[in-house]
């Protein structure tokens, strides 16, 4: 049985789930100290208690959010696979939901940022470089093993560029054509 966690765990547990929320919802420029402490019910002073620097809390944040998003396309990639879905379908179909046109802040760290994570801290472009290894990783893991080199990698793009796209036309029947388009294609392509 683990422990308890602390007051001051529990507390950096609060600012890290706050930040990962704001980072996905407003980008990395979007996030200040003051206002992830205010959101977290908390004084901009005790910030340093916990992170050294804003970069150090958005590394930390990005990394949450992104454990965070991994574990919702793990639970929604089980219910299409208890479905009957392969788990090529179950990732696209997942990842391409029409549900995640409308919640840009708690769904894939890597297609709220990509654009954003090149002009980054080198604190934060390495810890950008980790989220995108492990979509890469996810996809890589639901292709046959034969699958040619580099298809993880295009897939994993296909699904990113597709999401923002998406976001970009919004919630509406556009956005929601583009990923049906794009769910299609990927699908299409496992049989080529």
């Amino acid at each position: 049985m683990d422990p308890k966690p602390s007051r001051k765990e529990q507390t950096r547990e609060r600012i890290l789930e706050t930040a990962a929320r704001a980072i996905r919802r407003g980008g990395y420029q979007g996030v200040g100290v003051a206002d992830i402490m205010k959101e977290a019910g908390l004084t901009h002073g005790g910030f340093y208690a916990h992170f050294e620097s804003r970069d150090a809390m958005l590394a930390a944040a990005l990394e949450r959010a992104g454990h965070d998003g991994a574990e919702r396309i793990g639970r929604a990639m089980a219910q299409r696979q208890a479905q009957g879905a392969d788990p090529l379908r179950a990732l696209v179909e997942s990842y391409l939901h029409e549900s995640t046109l409308a919640s840009q802040e708690n769904g894939c760290p890597v297609a709220a940022l990509a654009s954003e994570m090149p002009r980054q801290s080198e604190l934060v472009r390495e810890a950008s470089a980790r989220r995108v290894a492990g979509l890469i990783a996810r996809v890589r893991q639901v292709l046959p093993t034969a699958a040619p080199a580099g298809r993880a990698e295009a897939i994993a793009s296909q699904l990113v560029g597709a999401l923002q796209l998406a976001r970009a036309l919004g919630d509406n029947e556009a956005g929601r054509a583009l990923l049906a388009a794009n769910r299609e294609a990927l699908l299409a392509q496992r049989e080529s």
